[in-house]
């Protein structure tokens, strides 16, 4: 395999284990609160942002090595999430039967994910499932995202300036 493609599959990996690691946080994250009276699209939007931030910082040291603007950088990677979040939000609301601003009123859908808005009365285990759902594509979106969009430019910088 040439070394172009080794470092680009190597990146791709530690993209993927650090998104993992955003995972847990935002797993835990949304644990947490869904033992609170909170509306599911609350806790899940809650977790999310806490899983954004840790991914964007560790990605952009580590995984992109971009020196670029960070604010920047940071606007491009939240430009990601405007039509991303509302639609995992609205997702979320609709698997765990979650009433968001009055645009769902479905009674038992799904009815193994619960039947109430309160995150305190959905199962642990619809929470845990619908984070899952938005995860994967969250993952695969993000990385092409952050790759072609957000560090384009400035891949692999802060290695070239070690290196001078």
């Amino acid at each position: 395999m040439e070394a172009a493609k080794k470092k680009e599959l190597l990146r791709a990996l530690k993209f993927f284990l650090f998104s993992v690691s955003a995972g847990v946080i935002q797993i835990v994250v949304t644990t947490l609160l869904g033992l609170a009276p909170l509306p599911t699209s609350a806790v899940y939007l809650i977790g999310l942002v806490c899983s954004v931030v840790w991914n964007f910082t560790f990605n952009r040291k580590f995984t992109f090595k971009a020196a670029n603007n960070v604010p920047k950088a940071m606007l491009l990677a939240f430009l990601f999430y405007v039509p991303f979040a509302p639609a995992s939000t609205l997702f979320t609301a609709y698997l765990t039967n979650g009433d968001v601003l009055g645009l769902f009123t479905l009674t038992n859908h799904l009815g193994i994910l619960g039947s109430n808005v309160a995150s305190a009365d959905i199962p642990l285990g619809a929470t845990l499932v619908t984070t899952f759902c938005c995860m994967v594509p969250n993952l695969i979106l993000e990385f092409l995202w952050q790759k072609f969009v957000v560090f384009r430019n400035s891949i692999d910088q802060t290695e070239k300036k070690d290196n001078q």
